[in-house]
């Protein structure tokens, strides 16, 4: 299998997904701007799909893909067939329990997670309604997690890479269409998640029947690889979804500031997970199998080859995605939000979350590459450690920056939180004896740097002056920052050219 072919499929089909979604973006930016209603939706939103990462995206698949694929390995099909039916017969009971318990617990899971809304009873009520609606999500998309992770053992990636579009689909067509026939108008955003993941399972099914691992409900709690899959996610929480428990607890912070807080931090939020679904969700996607597929081989040296092309993969593109946000914050922001409701202030407010999570992006990334180096060989411990000394220093560094930098220094800390916990991981692969850098990085580094520098003199030149994309009307500003992305780009990839670098060296094959 052609890895870097794969890495493309998936990440087109990442891009159609994250295109609708800054559609979907701008439709609520518009519609229902930033204030008590969309703080309400996204702290309802929020918590099932913080699950949905904890235990569905997060612990689940990194415990799931690798017992999968060591059972396609060394079992055989009627073995992993086996598996795959008892694992989605636990989850599913496991998540309807789940479910029912966080319908009926929704006001005391907002007054933990979102306490400063109690100071405002519309709010907090609007918010709990909300919930009620949206947490059943988390029940049909782990079992869309499921689903997927099979899919992707079996190198079927396409389908799984584009079934987020179908949420983006429901949040436009609800709030276009049905809004006004909700009471207040914005619940509509709630049962367009619950109808998002509902479609999500759906298109799921027929793949899975085409491979035929369709699950079939079949009980063993006792099942070997199932109690081995439960023992790798416990723990794995925390080693593979660290940021996602920081960004709740930011959401606790904000809660507290003024109205708008957590708009803010959610809008640059969605911009930064752009470049982490297309490659860091993408990388991750397609190495977990295969590592998983080195280690039940015992094909140690191709193991680490592999990570290493990951990790020149993630600097050679997450780099120069850092530094444009970064430098496109305002140009970014107004194309796609200042409509409507979203005022120039909101704008101010959003660049500055979007600037000081920007600092964090390459760390965020590298982590989606590095932690599977430990998941694909089922070692849970060492993550965890390392995941919660990143929380501690988190949170340390929220304490110190919420005060002078308020929203922005929430975002500041969770980058530089997901530095420090890519460092960390970098260093114990490479202790452990797992990774073993291959040839050439000091070359390419300084080769990366001299591009980064050419696209940056590029791209501040042509931006122009602030004040013009608060100026010019939506066509207008959707057209220039097409022509920076490109021109950027352009700049980019034509001096690593310059500089030797060639699409074929970045080529790589797994077993």
């Amino acid at each position: 299998m052609n890895l870097l072919r794969a890495l493309a499929t998936v990440s087109s089909m990442t891009l159609v997904s994250r295109v609708l979604g800054f559609v979907r973006d701008a439709v609520i930016a518009r519609l229902f701007g930033a204030g008590i209603a969309t703080d309400a939706f996204f702290v309802a939103f929020r918590i099932p799909n913080l699950l949905r990462r904890l235990f569905a995206e997060g612990a689940f698949s990194q415990a799931f893909v690798p017992v999968l694929s060591e059972y396609r390995t060394r079992q055989g099909e009627a073995e992993t067939r086996r598996l795959v039916d008892r694992t989605a017969t636990v989850l599913a009971i496991a998540l309807l329990a789940v479910t029912a318990l966080g319908v009926l617990a929704a006001p005391a899971i907002i007054y933990v997670s979102a306490p400063g809304f109690s100071a405002d009873p519309g709010k907090f009520a609007l918010t709990t309604a909300m919930l009620r609606v949206t947490f059943p999500y988390i029940l049909f998309i782990s079992l869309v997690s499921l689903a997927g992770g099979v899919l992707n053992t079996w190198s079927r990636f396409a389908i799984p890479a584009i079934t987020p579009t179908l949420l983006n689909l429901s949040f436009i067509v609800g709030a276009l269409f049905l809004a006004p026939y909700f009471d207040p108008p914005v619940m509509v955003l709630a049962w367009s998640v619950l109808v998002g993941g509902i479609l999500q399972l759906a298109l799921q099914i027929p793949a899975l029947a085409k491979i035929g691992m369709l699950p079939r409900p079949q009980i063993a709690f006792s099942d070997p690889g199932v109690r081995r899959i439960l023992g790798l996610m416990a723990p794995a929480v925390f080693g593979v979804s660290i940021g996602q428990v920081s960004l709740l607890i930011n959401t606790i912070f904000a809660s507290f500031l003024g109205n708008g807080s957590v708009s803010w931090l959610y809008y640059a939020d969605r911009l930064m997970e752009f470049p982490t679904g297309l490659l860091g969700v993408a990388l991750g996607t397609i190495l977990l199998p295969s590592l998983s597929k080195y280690h039940s081989q015992s094909a140690h040296d191709e193991y680490s080859k592999l990570l290493d092309w990951g990790l020149r993969l993630t600097f050679l593109l997450a780099a120069p995605a850092a530094v444009g946000l970064a430098l496109l914050s305002v140009p970014l922001v107004t194309t796609l939000f200042h409509y409507g409701q979203f005022g120039e202030e909101d704008v101010w407010m959003t660049r500055q979350a979007l600037i000081a999570y920007s600092v964090g992006l390459l760390g965020l990334i590298l982590v989606k590459v590095l932690a599977p180096g430990f998941y694909a060989r089922q070692n849970i411990a060492t993550p965890v450690r390392i995941a919660i000394a990143t929380l501690i220093a988190t949170q340390l560094m929220n304490a110190v920056f919420i005060a002078p930098l308020k929203h922005a220094g929430l975002a500041l800390a969770i980058g530089l939180g997901a530095c420090l916990n890519a460092g960390l991981l970098f260093r114990s692969l490479r202790a452990h004896g797992i990774f073993h850098p291959q040839e050439g990085w000091i070359g390419f580094l300084l080769k990366l740097a001299a591009a980064l520098a050419a696209m940056t003199g590029v791209l501040w030149f042509a931006m122009g002056p602030e004040r013009w994309w608060f100026a010019a009307h939506g066509a207008m500003r959707a057209t220039a920052i097409t022509g920076l992305v490109f021109l950027g780009g352009a700049a980019y990839f034509a001096s690593l050219w310059l500089l030797g670098f060639r699409l074929k060296d970045f080529s790589r094959h797994s077993a």
